[in-house]
């Protein structure tokens, strides 16, 4: 059974960067979709980015292409995500996320708690 754990959610300016970590537990990394999604107050939780077992394949929500990379560290057993030029808007829960395949095509099925990021 994958557990989910995030971090590195902090108060950080706009413009600035931002590494989150969810360290996978339960499986093999290569055996699932993993990614990140996130939740404002008062909004529906998006879809942020995601990466298939393998790596060979990412996909990102129009708002964050370019500007936020996710990839993972098989040997670590963790998932990143690389967040530059931030902005307010950038500001909410961000939850790691695992599918039950390998690809990206069935939606997730387990979540982290969350971590937070505030942009000011």
């Amino acid at each position: 059974h994958v557990q989910l754990v995030e971090s590195g959610g902090v108060l950080v300016q706009a413009g600035g960067s931002l590494k989150l970590s969810c360290v996978v537990t339960g499986d093999t990394l290569s055996r699932h979709c993993l990614g990140w999604s996130r939740q404002a107050p008062g909004t529906e939780r998006e879809r942020v980015a995601f990466i298939n077992g393998d790596s060979t394949t990412t996909n990102y929500a129009d708002s964050m292409r370019g500007r936020f990379t996710v990839f993972k560290d098989n040997a670590k057993r963790t998932l990143y995500l690389q967040m530059n030029n931030l902005t307010p808007e950038d500001s909410g829960m961000y939850f790691c996320a695992s599918g039950p395949l390998r690809t990206c095509a069935a939606l997730p099925n387990t979540w982290g708690q969350g971590t937070q990021v505030t942009v000011s």
